[in-house]
């Protein structure tokens, strides 16, 4: 009690004298960090390592696009880059075999894009009904295909292609069928077919997991009101996940313009169905091994700047579908 009292005789005559009590520890008040160093500390590894994975490289190749080489003689001297800004892409422009690609990787997205997100679309609504059964099970079945890598996947094809040992063919030859895979009209096909099936499930797992976000109520209000399960699925589930379809059309779109693994792989069992220039990735990788880098640049930067237009042109369209 008598501390107690002492404390507040100290108290009051601080607040007649208008002294401060003493600190209870020496010393002066740290400083507080910014605000906005976390954020940039938590995103300068992402930053970093975007910077120099992609951004630094897509510079080089923009920059080295605006040369051209130069041979002189008979190829005793080494060949030279000059500066002509627009020599590379005027020839790209112009050379047949490169277009042809750009064709070719653009139906394929038309044609394989579409039933690929419809096959996830399609899985993920199965696997997420209420009467499905083992879940869990398909939903892994079918994200295996997607954890093999491609080209072991494409392998594996080319097995079940081949006109010698396809199993496929085997099978329809009773019904006097035999499908020509590697055929210059459906070669392209038979990639696509390798793609969907490696593509399908990572689809459909960002897709259900869209799914997974509709609250139950909603659900349950609208199996309350008599709605089918056809009609819930249409009305309800398949609008909740228009962001996820957009999201995954936009991978596609970019994967379809970066076709490589598979084609090159079945290349040699092709018969000249699958060229070198076959795609553009693959265009751009027959300039570069045959030592023209400056053009094969140039071909990777058109193919960009086309990427880039289509998924900006698709955003667009479908956020004002959005908005509408």
């Amino acid at each position: 009690m008598a501390n107690a009292a002492a404390l507040a005789d100290t108290r009051s005559s601080s607040r007649t004298t208008g002294a401060r009590p003493p600190a209870d520890e020496p010393g002066r008040r740290p400083r507080r960090s910014p605000k906005w160093l976390s954020p940039v500390l938590f995103c300068a590894p992402f930053a970093v390592l975007f910077a120099a994975m992609y951004v630094a490289p897509i510079a080089y190749a923009a920059v080295e696009s605006l040369y051209t080489v130069k041979r002189s003689g008979l190829g005793l001297t080494a060949p030279t880059e000059v500066f002509d800004p627009l020599a590379n892409y005027t020839r790209a422009l112009d050379d047949g075999a490169f277009l042809d690609s750009l064709g070719r990787v653009a139906l394929f997205g038309v044609v394989q894009v579409p039933l690929m997100l419809g096959a996830a679309l399609l899985l993920a609504l199965l696997i997420d009904s209420r009467s499905a059964r083992g879940k869990g099970f398909f939903r892994l079945s079918s994200f295996l295909p997607y954890a093999i890598p491609g080209v072991s996947a494409a392998l594996v094809w080319s097995f079940m292609y081949s006109s010698q040992s396809s199993p496929i063919n085997r099978l329809l030859e009773p019904a006097g069928i035999s499908i020509p895979f590697f055929d210059s009209e459906l070669v392209l096909w038979s990639v696509a077919n390798i793609v969907t099936w490696s593509w399908t499930g990572y689809n459909m797992i960002i897709i259900y997991a869209a799914l997974q976000s509709i609250p139950a109520e909603v659900l349950e209000a609208a199996k309350v009101d008599g709605a089918s399960a056809v009609r819930i699925a249409w009305s309800i589930k398949v609008p909740s996940v228009r962001g996820a379809l957009v999201l995954t059309s936009v991978f596609s779109i970019i994967g379809s313009a970066q076709l490589y693994n598979e084609p090159t792989v079945l290349r040699p069992l092709s018969d000249g169905a699958v060229s070198t220039t076959f795609t553009p990735i693959m265009s751009a990788q027959n300039a570069v091994a045959s030592g023209n880098y400056p053009y094969g640049a140039a071909q990777s930067v058109i193919l960009a700047v086309l990427v880039g237009a289509v998924s900006f042109t698709f955003f667009r369209l479908t956020s004002r579908g959005e908005q509408g």
